[in-house]
């Protein structure tokens, strides 16, 4: 017993007999009724009370008591609205299988349809068709779970890092991203001048590069810098990217007759073939003598290395890879660096300084070992797809350490493009949302699907359509998603939505239709089936959209928010729409969701026959009823074709006036009209304005000609699919009503 649903722990636990009916039951508590309104459900099913009495504790069984209570006069709240927002928490925490299968829903379709009813009917939006985007979306600011912040959408967090055992990046359309780095950097000291070596990985793919940057200013502005673009299967020329550091090496002053080491330079199961040392001489090389100029002083110091194994024992004699030694009058702290060949092994280093240290205080005489580097035999091996940036910057006062890890890339993604004539081009620039969508499925490090798994000619026409429209994908993923996220979060860019279908994966777009698929009325929906559920909305509901985008203009997160027209903005929906950086994009998809939002509230759910296959996702279908007033519908029981008249098997009425038409279905379920007609001589008769195209059957060869009949624009109720589920020898079909305004803004020019 589960008083209060806001303390869920503060409940009560009593037992219950199966053999006992719920009334027995309720006498052995105590309660003979209610004092509140309460319902009673039983395995999903509402019972009313006068079965309560012969009803049997051997399932689940919910009660469900309707809060009571605030308002009052004196400019309060509603009272209904306040108890239905009560409710909407109570029932959408516990009961929403219970509700949605109450609704004529069942399995997880009653779980997702009740919850998803109870919470838009008190909370943000309601988009029945193309989902809203999922909450995991990529954030702006930090990252999920166990992965690491984004480099690109984390403000906090951007920057170039070593985003260990993280996916490598798949970028599509044009982006500006901060690409990770793909191997630990090192530095080499040249003419005592640092030079610092970076390498970075942009993406799987390939890549039409428009810009280098670092920060906010391309890096032709600086002269210090040279790069290589590695385009996929080629190697990096620039430098010896594969480069291990002996961390134990830090700047130990080297001192005469003591050695410093040995360090193993590489791990286990590794082998070097070059070693790189770096001294430094932080204090010059000088003597002050007393005229105060400076005087000749030099310094010799050696470095020796020995093979290791995977445990770290010697495996040879030590050997000197050099003894080097300078001489210098300046005060100028000097840095060099040594580069040694040796047979590829594991090895471990020590150094020594040769000569006597001065320590004068009128002397520089300082030596120390910077630091041990191993350049690994064999390279970096990449995946053949990845494309790499190679960078060797010299350090000035122009690069910072910090200015050193930002930089950035603006590229395109490359792609091939499919046509119905040609096939596959090669791979071309390309921002489309159709390709990228293929891509996915094809790729390696997608779904590997072949051609005949997707269905490229509706992705072909919808190119078409999201180019039009300027419609574009702009996005990048650098964090772990499923395959089917993935493709969601592209085909939501688009307004459309991913589907699979005999093993096909296909894709439909919310978009403006005009002649359903099939006509669905009395004579074909199973006796007692059709149900309407009308989400309505409530204090809380939606009455804007603020749709946050990723903008191409400053390459910072920005938002836009809109709403219908005699409609405020005081609460508005935020979400993010990934993919999308242009600001008028988003606002199409904001005044979309804000009209699915406030016209489609209708959710109808009919059982028919195998004919129920024919729509799929997303179809336009025509439904005629007379229970809920959606025309009228019935058979064509006779026809002349001369006379154009034809004899129906439910009686219709005219009313004056207004224009009636008739819509005819198919032999292939779909719809034929609809037609004007006018009154024949009687109620079951109507002279249809011309001849159909189509034939009419009215014999027992075949099904006899199903009709809608009504006023015009009135004479259906026109539904997109959302489920079409087989229920034994039925189909049960779920659909949201459809209403033209929700694409009012496709249809107007310029909106």
């Amino acid at each position: 017993m589960l008083r209060n649903p806001f303390q869920p722990s503060q409940r009560e636990v009593m037992a219950a007999h199966p053999s006992q009916t719920i009334r027995q039951w309720l006498g052995t508590q105590g309660i003979v009724e209610f004092d509140q309104p309460t319902i009673c459900i039983k395995n999903g099913v509402p019972l009313f009370r006068a079965d309560w009495a012969n009803t049997a504790i051997d399932g689940v069984v919910i009660f469900i008591a309707l809060p009571q209570g605030g308002g009052g006069g004196g400019g309060g709240k509603n009272p209904i609205n306040t108890v239905l927002m009560i409710a909407v928490m109570v029932v959408a925490t516990v009961y929403g299988g219970p509700l949605g299968a109450s609704l004529g829903f069942s399995g997880n379709l009653a779980t997702a349809v009740g919850s998803a009813i109870i919470m838009t009917t008190g909370t943000a939006l309601v988009s029945a068709l193309v989902p809203l985007p999922t909450p995991n979306m990529p954030s702006f600011s930090s990252g999920g779970g166990l992965s690491q912040p984004s480099p690109t959408y984390s403000l906090q967090g951007q920057g170039n890092y070593a985003r260990l055992a993280q996916p490598i990046p798949v970028i599509y359309g044009r982006h500006l991203v901060y690409p990770d780095l793909a191997a630990t950097p090192y530095g080499e000291y040249r003419g005592n001048e640092q030079y610092l070596h970076q390498l970075h990985c942009i993406g799987l793919g390939e890549y039409d590069i428009e810009q280098i940057r670092i920060e906010d200013t391309p890096i032709a502005s600086f002269e210090e810098i040279t790069y290589q673009i590695v385009q996929p299967g080629s190697s990096v020329t620039l430098f010896n990217a594969d480069v291990v550091t002996a961390p134990e090496v830090a700047g130990q002053e080297m001192l005469a007759g003591t050695w410093t080491g040995g360090f193993a330079i590489n791990p286990a199961d590794s082998e070097v073939t070059h070693i790189g040392i770096d001294i430094l001489l932080p204090r010059g090389l000088y003597y002050a003598n007393d005229a105060g100029g400076l005087e000749v002083r030099s310094a010799s110091w050696k470095i020796d290395a020995r093979a290791i194994d995977a445990t770290g024992n010697p495996v040879g004699d030590w050997l000197t890879l050099g003894t080097e030694s300078m001489s210098a009058a300046t005060t100028t702290p000097q840095r060099l660096s040594f580069k040694y060949p040796v047979s590829s092994a594991r090895y471990e280093v020590r150094a020594t300084r040769l000569d006597i240290k001065d320590t004068s205080s009128r002397v520089g005489h300082e030596v120390r070992w910077g630091e041990a580097r191993g350049y690994l035999a064999g390279g970096i091996t990449f995946p053949d797809n990845v494309t790499l940036l190679a960078i060797r910057m010299r350090a000035t006062d122009n690069l910072s350490q910090r200015s050193s890890r930002m930089i950035n890339c603006i590229v395109t993604r490359k792609l091939p493009v499919w046509s119905a004539n040609s096939g596959w081009s090669s791979n071309v620039s390309t921002r489309s949302i159709a390709w990228a969508f293929a891509d996915i499925l094809r790729a390696s490090y997608g779904a590997k699907l072949t051609d005949a798994r997707i269905d490229l000619a509706a992705l072909a026409q919808l190119d078409q359509v999201w180019t039009g429209r300027g419609d574009h994908l702009d996005g990048v993923f650098d964090q772990q998603v499923t395959i089917w996220e993935a493709l969601t979060r592209v085909a939501r860019c688009g307004r459309a939505v991913p589907f699979l279908q005999g093993g096909i994966v296909r894709v439909v777009r919310d978009e403006y239709r005009t002649l359903p698929v099939a006509l669905f009325s009395p004579r074909n929906i199973v006796k007692n089936s059709l149900k309407i559920q009308y989400v309505m909305p409530g204090e809380e509901t939606a009455d804007a959209v603020t749709v946050e985008f990723f903008s191409s203009r400053t390459w910072k997160p920005d938002e836009v928010t809109v709403s219908l027209p005699s409609l405020s903005s005081a609460n508005p929906a935020k979400l993010r729409l990934f993919g999308c950086t242009t600001e008028a994009h988003a606002i199409r998809e904001g005044l979309y969701l804000a009209a699915a939002n406030r016209y489609r509230r209708r959710i109808i759910t009919l059982r028919t026959e195998l004919e129920g296959l024919i729509p799929t996702y997303g179809d336009l279908i025509a439904i005629a009823h007379d229970m809920p007033s959606w025309g009228v519908g019935g058979e064509i029981v006779d026809w002349d074709a001369d006379t154009l008249i034809a004899k129906l098997s439910e009686p219709v009425s005219f009313i004056d006036g207004q224009p009636h038409v008739m819509a005819l279905r198919r032999r292939d379920g779909g719809v034929s009209g609809p037609h004007a007609v006018i009154p024949g001589s009687d109620a079951y008769q109507v002279v249809i304005a011309e001849l159909p195209q189509i034939p009419i059957e009215t014999g027992l060869s075949a099904e006899r000609t199903h009709y809608a009949f009504g006023i015009a624009e009135q004479w259906s109720l026109m539904a997109r699919v959302i489920a079409v589920r087989p229920r034994g020898e039925q189909v049960e079909i779920t659909c949201v009503a459809e209403h033209p305004a929700v694409h009012s803004a496709d249809l107007t020019p310029n909106a």
